[in-house]
């Protein structure tokens, strides 16, 4: 499940107009941490990952691999 959480955020994370100090700033993370989220095995903590989510006009269901749209 990791891997498609991963997978899915970094593919939207690249699809957005947004950068990401502007993503980092509107969820209340550092853009390091974004940084952390596409290249390591970190994943956001569950209220960050709802910011995100929100920010990014997603799906929880989509990015946890529960839709696939």
């Amino acid at each position: 499940m990791e891997e498609i959480i991963k997978k899915r955020l970094i593919e939207e994370l690249k699809a957005t107009k947004l950068t990401t100090v502007e993503i980092a700033k509107r969820v209340g993370v550092s853009p390091e941490m974004i940084t952390q989220y596409v290249t390591t095995k970190k994943l956001p903590k569950l209220d960050t990952f709802a910011k995100l989510c929100k920010e990014l006009d997603l799906s929880a269901d989509y990015i946890l691999g529960l839709k696939n749209d």
